[in-house]
């Protein structure tokens, strides 16, 4: 029997699903009949998963809620009696509504987990879910899920920002930059982005009208079955003639109430990122990508959105790229 390398890391994820009933915080929880144990849906990751992806996969098998995630939630990690070290992500997350269904035509179908598995599925308030908790550990993010509540920055929404998927050089084609396609490793970073943005409800799809941004989207956008937006504000010509634009776009769009994907070029990203860190609180702003290239070919940066009465306001940042 081989045995595992003690510096090996298995990891997971899962979410609290969290509601307001009768202005009490509340939360589910899930009863796994072999351990005797409650604990929060969560599960391990699946070869070719990102984390996010069986975070909401895991939390439909468990509890058979189709959520989407919110803000990042501290992880947990403890040692298994083979010596790997179990890392579990978690999010804050939200029963999917109506106002989420273009995401959630973009995912498959979620088998139910067995009842040797999951026994039970039940919805308490915060003090009785911290009691009900068989591990203490698990209670720490729940304090934090409480503490986002008390603070005004639990009920989100999302700005998903791509950057769009490795792209043919500049050298090497022949017709104009805006014509310029994805290669086939573009391709594919494109078709992974799908379960990516879809955890985060991206209901709208907003590009740079140029080739790569738009091939970049289009998966997404097909199995969403949403319009892709083609914004010139967001190619790089656009972005040369004139910034303020794409200042005007992205802040339009941290004022709607949808969550929705941006797609657009490397030299655009500062004006984009400079216009979140306006709109951010210091721990958010201080999360943003600081370095030129800022996001690689493929990759997104997901910005969480709480509306103030003084506006939209950018409370956590995360960065994510399709495996």
């Amino acid at each position: 029997m081989t045995v595992p390398a003690r510096g090996a890391v298995l990891e997971a994820a899962g979410a609290l699903v969290w509601r307001v009933r009768t202005g009490r915080l509340q939360v589910a929880l899930v009863h796994r009949p072999r351990y005797r144990d409650w604990s929060w849906p969560k599960g391990k990751i699946d070869p070719g998963e990102t984390v996010v992806e069986a975070a909401w996969r895991e939390v439909a098998e468990e509890t058979t809620h189709d959520v989407v995630l919110g803000v990042p939630l501290p992880p947990l990690e403890y040692r298994l009696s083979d010596g790997r070290l179990k890392r579990v992500h978690y999010w804050a997350a939200q029963v999917a509504g109506r106002q989420d269904a273009a995401a959630l035509r973009a995912r498959p179908p979620v088998p139910r987990a067995s009842r040797d598995e999951i026994d039970q599925v039940r919805w308490y308030d915060v003090e009785a879910a911290a009691a009900r908790l068989t591990r203490p550990a698990d209670r720490v993010p729940l304090v934090a899920l409480v503490e986002e509540h008390a603070r005004g920055r639990l009920d989100t929404r999302a700005l998903v920002v791509a950057r769009h998927g490795s792209a043919r050089s500049r050298a090497a084609w022949p017709d104009d930059e805006a014509s310029r396609p994805l290669t086939p490793d573009g391709r594919h970073q494109a078709a992974g982005l799908v379960p990516v943005v879809s955890a985060f409800g991206a209901a709208r799809v907003v590009t740079s009208p140029w080739r790569r941004c738009v091939e970049t989207t289009q998966p997404y956008a097909s199995h969403a079955q949403v319009p892709i937006e083609h914004v010139p504000a967001l190619s790089e010509h656009g972005h040369a003639a004139d910034p303020g634009a794409v200042v005007e776009v992205v802040t339009d769009l941290l004022h709607r109430t949808q969550d929705a994907l941006l797609c657009t070029h490397r030299p655009v990203l500062p004006t984009v990122l400079e216009t979140l860190a306006a709109h951010a609180r210091r721990g958010a702003r201080e999360a943003l990508p600081p370095t030129d290239p800022y996001l690689r070919p493929g990759q997104v940066l997901v910005a969480h959105v709480a509306q103030r009465a003084a506006g939209p306001r950018v409370v956590a940042v995360e960065v994510h790229r399709p495996l």
